[in-house]
């Protein structure tokens, strides 16, 4: 489901001309990986992590965060409460509902 928001989102961003937009898969030579990264304007933008379940911060969020010099990163929880809060206001890995992270995709 985060997949398929996200490339929609993704294509429908870059067909409205709002610049060149990608989603990308990432993993490593020591097979830390992560799920998804959006790129815009071949820079990247922010990370997502989806999980089921709330297990904590995965601690390939802020490595990845770090090396690539992402400015967002979120662990998207596809089973969690609401939480009101704007996710791209924060700079740090952060554990986010998925419906709030997805909706609140610009």
């Amino acid at each position: 489901m985060i997949a398929c928001h996200l490339l929609k989102a993704v294509e429908a961003w870059t067909d409205l001309g709002l610049g060149d937009f990608q989603l990308r898969y990432l993993r490593d030579k020591q097979q830390r990986e992560f799920d998804f990264l959006v790129l815009r304007a071949e820079e990247p933008w922010f990370l997502v992590e989806a999980r089921h379940h709330e297990q904590g911060l995965s601690p390939a969020l802020a490595y990845f965060q770090r090396q690539i010099g992402c400015p967002h990163a979120f662990q998207a929880v596809l089973d969690s409460a609401f939480v009101p809060s704007d996710c791209f206001t924060r700079h740090q890995p952060v554990v986010v509902p998925a419906r709030i992270l997805l909706s609140q995709l610009p």
